[in-house]
């Protein structure tokens, strides 16, 4: 794959398909990811697993999935004792994965006309602290802090074989601006998806619209959107990003409704596939032209949104 077949995907006349939620699918396979790097944390000790949950989202129609690097980051990997040189070997090889996924399906459905792509995904500063703070966006921490955390990682998946920078569930203007600006230093280009918490505000009460501006004529990022929000919020804030960005693809891949407590590290509510696929509808019919799942939405969510969309 070359850096521009992301781009030649969104040319296409049909919404690009991700995945859902890794961890979603990781925890599904019976695996514990209960720790401060999540599914970053079975890079060391069982990236098979891995591997296993991107097939069953690619087997699901996935046309792009996400690395298992949202919550890898030097600092992060720091905490348990690896070096930034086994903490940057270890964030490869979540791109190897991905690519190892995709040769697995491509070799057993040969033929098949879209060849899946693989998507780096860059969290917040939030997720490597593993408090929350990823859906509050009250860090606390300089604009300094937060471009040093952002930096390296870019520049290392920046030169990876990822098809895409993915940087998601951002919560919080600050981080937004420190992006922009690293992210125009990279050749590969890159989506931008926010954490909100209602029909017009990120989670740290900034305007998207407001956030969304700061990448209209930016010439790396080439979608902007929403993750890791209500889906019921969707529809509005993919209206309001495409007024505000109308150059730019909209994303949209929210978590599935469902309450999550930081407290007892549990979910609470339930969503059908099915009201996820008739979601992924109105948000497609929106101005969403990459559509998918987060947090809670597993391959069954992410088969019925692709047999939606097919019909």
């Amino acid at each position: 794959m070359t850096k521009q077949a992301f781009i030649r995907a969104l040319e296409r006349d049909v919404p690009l398909i991700l995945d859902g939620g890794l961890a979603t699918q990781l925890e599904a396979q019976g695996c514990d990811i209960a720790n401060a790097l999540w599914s970053a944390s079975l890079l060391q000790s069982n990236p098979g697993a891995i591997v296993e949950a991107m097939r069953a989202y690619l087997d699901a129609g996935a046309e792009c999935i996400a690395t298992a690097s949202y919550q890898a980051s030097r600092e992060g990997f720091a905490n348990v004792g690896l070096s930034e040189d086994e903490a940057d070997a270890l964030m490869l090889l979540s791109v190897d994965l991905a690519e190892r996924a995709r040769r697995e399906y491509l070799a057993d459905n040969p033929g098949i006309e879209f060849t899946p792509l693989v998507a780096a995904s860059i969290g917040p500063y939030g997720a490597m602290l593993h408090d929350g703070s990823e859906y509050q966006g009250n860090y606390g921490v300089s604009e300094a802090t937060l471009r040093n955390f952002h930096e390296s990682r870019l520049k290392l998946f920046d030169a990876s074989n990822a098809d895409v920078l993915a940087v998601e569930t951002i919560p919080s203007q600050l981080e937004a601006r420190v992006l922009v600006e690293l992210l125009a230093d990279c050749n590969s280009p890159a989506w931008v998806s926010f954490s909100c918490k209602d029909e017009s505000h990120l989670v740290d009460g900034t305007p998207v619209a407001e956030v969304a501006a700061l990448f209209r004529d930016h010439p790396t990022v080439v979608a902007v959107g929403v993750n890791c929000t209500p889906p019921q919020f969707v529809p509005e804030l993919i209206r309001r990003i495409k007024v505000t960005v109308p150059e730019k693809v909209v994303a949209a891949y929210p978590n599935s409704g469902e309450t999550y407590s930081v407290v007892d590290n549990a979910w609470f509510g339930t969503v059908t596939p099915g009201d996820c696929a008739g979601a992924a509808r109105a948000w497609v019919d929106a101005g969403a032209r990459i559509v998918g799942g987060c947090c809670r939405m597993g391959p069954e969510h992410i088969r019925a949104i692709r047999l939606c969309l097919s019909e």
